[in-house]
């Protein structure tokens, strides 16, 4: 017979999680928890995705965000999704501006005021002085925060900023991995710039951004065809495409053939909807932008997480 001390949860009845928001939610607010029907659906849905983001890692993983076209989405996606690893996973995680065309990753995701009238670190600085971080306060001087995701600024001298090597790339790789647990990476666009073999090689799984063009679309899928034929099959089959309507295109644009066009080489197509808050080339921020635009980051986030093996 089982008792208290060896099967404790036998003699306990299990609780529902309390319901948030709809007819469920103010049922139970009314009765004072009296009435519990449990999460709906939705709310089980998010409840899922949340579990997924915010999963235990053992280890250091980084996912590079990229594509061959500029002004598509790369650099908000890195920030929206960035934003929210941040307020769901309880470790903090890093994102790299590794744009060689003067990225603006911590303008947008600090401001670019703010960001102006903060010391001006950028990755130039780190590499110089990377021989002596040796804590994660050392590197915090580095380090640029919105909220708990942690910024590492790209270097905005156009005559430096392209000069960021694999070798170079690989030694930040190592020096972050040993303080974060997720880290993402802005590519810029190409991938043949001096640092993306470096950054290729350190990656456990890749963002391909695309835009619903037909232009967009021939680009993402040509990335994924040249990365699965100069030896990153792995990357290519396991990537993650994010078509994000910034334009929002004309209804003469067939978006569901430009899905279906790109679902089946890549492990995961997501779509993030037309957002103002994502569109403008400012500031992204979670709590500005639509419902729809946030469930998109999430769903990008946990399948980042998902990849982690």
């Amino acid at each position: 017979m089982p008792d208290f001390i060896s099967s404790p949860g036998l003699f306990v009845k299990e609780q529902k999680p309390r319901p948030v928001g709809g007819f469920r939610g103010a049922l139970y607010n009314l009765t004072g928890g009296a009435w519990n029907l449990g999460p709906g659906p939705k709310q089980r849905q998010e409840d899922e995705l949340a579990r997924r983001i915010s999963r235990q890692l053992q280890g250091s993983y980084n996912t590079a965000i990229l594509s061959l076209k500029g002004g598509i989405g790369k650099t908000s996606t890195t920030v929206g999704v960035g934003l929210t690893l941040a307020e769901y996973r309880g470790d903090a995680p890093c994102a790299i501006d590794a744009n060689p065309d003067s990225g603006d990753l911590v303008e947008r995701a600090l401001g670019e005021g703010i960001y102006q009238q903060s010391t001006p670190r950028t990755i130039s600085d780190l590499l110089e002085n990377i021989d002596s971080i040796d804590s994660l306060t050392s590197l915090a001087r580095y380090m640029h925060h919105a909220g708990r995701l942690h910024l590492i600024a790209g270097e905005q001298d156009p005559e430096v900023s392209d000069s960021l090597t694999a070798e170079e790339y690989r030694r930040i790789r190592k020096l972050i991995s040993s303080y974060y647990s997720v880290v993402l990476t802005d590519c810029g666009t190409g991938v043949t710039h001096n640092a993306m073999s470096g950054i290729l090689q350190s990656a456990d799984n890749l963002v391909i951004a695309a835009g619903y063009a037909v232009s967009g679309a021939k680009r993402a899928r040509s990335t994924l065809h040249w990365l699965a034929s100069h030896g990153y099959e792995d990357l290519a089959r396991n990537a993650i495409v994010v078509i994000t309507d910034k334009d929002e295109v004309s209804s003469r644009v067939d978006k569901d053939a430009i899905e279906e066009h790109l679902a089946g080489i890549c492990r995961e197509l997501i779509a993030v909807p037309h957002d103002r808050g994502v569109a403008d080339g400012d500031l992204v921020t979670l709590d500005v932008l639509k419902p729809e635009t946030r469930r998109a980051y999430k769903e990008i986030a946990a399948a980042i997480v998902d990849g982690y093996r």
